[in-house]
């Protein structure tokens, strides 16, 4: 992958922004206040009642300078029904399953007028997914010599009246999107590698089970990435993470000999776990302060259900 490369990053969240005491009493989590704020959250971001996750996609997307054209789309979802943006009282009404087949990558193609580009759904990496469209999109270059640019974006909304909290993480409704290209471009990040692995057997974890893996998962995702790579956890100037309890990654920092300040995760206390859209989140934020600098190397590592681990390797190119 080394001819490829990240550009344009943005993002979208729900429009109700609460503050963790107001989705305790609201009893929107199964953690108490206390316990999460011990964890480093502080308010997260839920989509309103006419809201669904193709508008927070589209929100995202906007933000995106799309004069140029692109060849493919990979839109990715954690939860299924998201993939959807059906009538389900019509399938009801009709029987007619194309009520169920309603996807909003192609709504995408025709909303933005991007000209037919292919379209790429992925729905089973949990919130793994943005890394996995990543991964995806670089294949897809490679494989097709006449391909340029592929635009890549995670949406996901939990169902109204759904806990807020994952494995005691505090969840915001959010999107991210991207473009992963294969023209160089100054101030650019360099998609080194990525590796993904999966343990379907642990599909039905519980929250403690699923904390537990961490620790074990993580380290041994780290190590086997940057071994595709060549590189070590020294050569690492940034580790952008997902919005997951601050102490989890302070013992996996630990874990990797890796120094706690070069871990990146300034968007945990205002957003919380928006689901895939973490890494792109913390990353453009990591970029915004102007630290990363001319060949430094990025570590993005996502774990989620199903369960999946999933972690990429950039470099950051001239002109940033």
């Amino acid at each position: 992958m080394s001819n490829v490369f990240i550009t344009d990053m943005a993002y979208s969240l729900g429009a109700e922004r609460y503050a963790l005491e107001e989705s305790a009493a609201a009893g929107r989590l199964q953690s108490s206040a206390s316990d999460l704020a011990a964890a480093g959250f502080r308010w997260h971001y839920l989509c309103g009642p006419k809201e669904n996750a193709y508008d927070l996609a589209k929100d995202a997307v906007r933000e995106l300078p799309m004069d140029t054209g692109v060849d493919a789309i990979v839109y990715s979802t954690c939860l299924p029904q998201n993939g959807n943006v059906g009538d389900f009282e019509a399938w009801e009404a009709t029987k007619d399953v194309k009520h169920l087949m309603d996807f909003p990558a192609s709504r995408l193609q025709a909303d933005f007028n991007l000209n037919f580009p292919a379209v790429f759904g992925l729905s089973q990496q949990g919130c793994t997914g943005m890394l996995g469209s990543l991964r995806l999109a670089g294949a897809l270059l490679a494989a097709e010599p006449g391909w340029q640019r592929v635009l890549c974006l995670s949406a996901d909304r939990f169902p109204d009246g759904a806990l807020y909290e994952q494995s005691y993480n505090l969840i915001s409704d959010g999107a991210a999107a991207c473009f992963v290209t294969s023209q160089a471009q100054p101030g650019g990040l360099r998609l080194v590698t990525a590796h993904q692995i999966t343990n379907g057997g642990l599909h039905d974890a519980s929250n403690d089970e699923t904390v537990g893996t961490f620790f074990s998962y993580v380290p041994r995702l780290v190590r086997e990435t940057l071994e595709r790579a060549g590189l070590t956890t020294d050569d690492i100037a940034w580790v952008v993470p997902q919005n997951t309890n601050h102490h989890a990654w302070k013992i996996a920092a630990r874990m990797l000999r890796i120094d706690q300040d070069r871990v990146w995760q300034s968007a945990l206390p205002d957003i919380g776990h928006a689901i895939s859209a973490d890494n792109v989140i913390n990353l453009k934020a990591l970029l915004g302060t102007g630290r990363v600098t001319p060949g430094q190397y990025i570590l993005l590592v996502m774990a989620g259900h199903g369960l999946n681990w999933q972690a990429v390797i950039l470099k950051a190119e001239e002109g940033l």
